[in-house]
């Protein structure tokens, strides 16, 4: 198996102990099934092409350059010389800046996670700040040139070695407010909370990412092959629209404290096939004797 290559090579330095890492990619998308654009008349690669928005003209590579837009149609032009000495000079080195609660960085904030390893010498140095934080119970904020940009990390133990996860800016990161303005202010207490309680104790379990299969890739790479052997899939059968339901009623079914509501309904019906015998009964004219008709056709 080839050994995974380093997205980044540098130091760590916290205090006055600095020691060499290296940066590997933890997640990566490029396992995923990539699509090619073809020419449906000719089965042909398409190829992307930049073109003039007036003219229409091809624009050779040598002639594009950066622009930033100022106005409806007005661009500050910059450079390539000029965007490279715009980007700050890296020294390679994570500076670690403070020691923070591993659980104080709130996860809308994180970006992108990378494994850090020792990177020849420095192992020492490298067990000591990873056994350190993890008896401490606290993760490094540390900042550096990262890919051109200056990037804050968020370092934790992770089994052997280090994880760092880029974090985004505050800028990036968007409001909660916006998104939840429109809750209502409701209060959910009594039995709605205790039977929910329930239902949670009751579906604890433990995260296995093995568990959760990637659906998408399994029906695209079936489909794939269903196509290079000349068969056609099944055609799936859409599923049924989901019904409103009463919540309190559906929260009991789910705990297993009431019958379904199907299963009341017949049985009221039978109650009231019952009820309407009876109401029948009771309404019909009582039957007469004979003797007592006689006697009254007889006056």
């Amino acid at each position: 198996m080839v050994a995974p290559r380093a997205n980044w090579k540098g130091f760590i330095k916290f205090g006055e102990v600095a020691f060499p890492v290296a940066l590997y990619t933890a997640a990566s998308t490029s396992e995923r099934i990539a699509f090619h654009t073809l020419n449906r008349k000719t089965g042909n690669r398409v190829r992307r092409e930049f073109v003039d928005g007036e003219t229409g003209d091809p624009v050779e590579r040598e002639d594009q350059v950066k622009g930033f837009e100022i106005e409806d149609g007005r661009y500050v032009v910059l450079e390539p010389e000029e965007v490279a000495a715009a980007i700050p000079e890296s020294d390679k080195t994570l500076k670690v800046e403070a020691f923070i609660p591993c659980d104080e960085v709130d996860d809308v904030y994180f970006d992108k996670p990378y494994y850090l390893a020792p990177d020849t010498m420095g192992s020492d140095a490298f067990k000591l700040l990873r056994d350190g934080m993890k008896k401490a119970k606290v993760a490094a904020i540390a900042r550096t040139v990262l890919f051109r940009r200056l990037r804050t990390l968020l370092i934790r133990p992770h089994g052997k070695g280090l994880i760092g996860s880029t974090l985004n800016f505050d800028y990036e990161v968007r409001s909660s407010e916006k998104a939840f303005e429109e809750m209502p202010d409701l209060k959910i207490e009594g039995e709605m909370l205790e039977l929910a309680k329930h239902i949670i104790n009751t579906k604890k379990g433990e995260f296995d990412p093995k568990q959760f299969d990637d659906r998408y890739e399994a029906a695209v790479a079936e489909l794939v092959k269903a196509k290079i052997e000349g068969r056609s899939l099944p055609k799936k059968k859409a599923p049924p629209a989901a019904k409103p339901n009463d919540l309190l009623q559906a929260l009991r079914e789910s705990a297993g404290m009431a019958t379904p509501a199907k299963t009341k309904r017949t049985a009221a019906n039978a109650n009231a096939g019952k009820s309407r015998q009876k109401a029948t009964r009771a309404s019909a004219p009582k039957s007469r004797s004979p003797g007592g008709a006689h006697q009254r056709r007889a006056g």
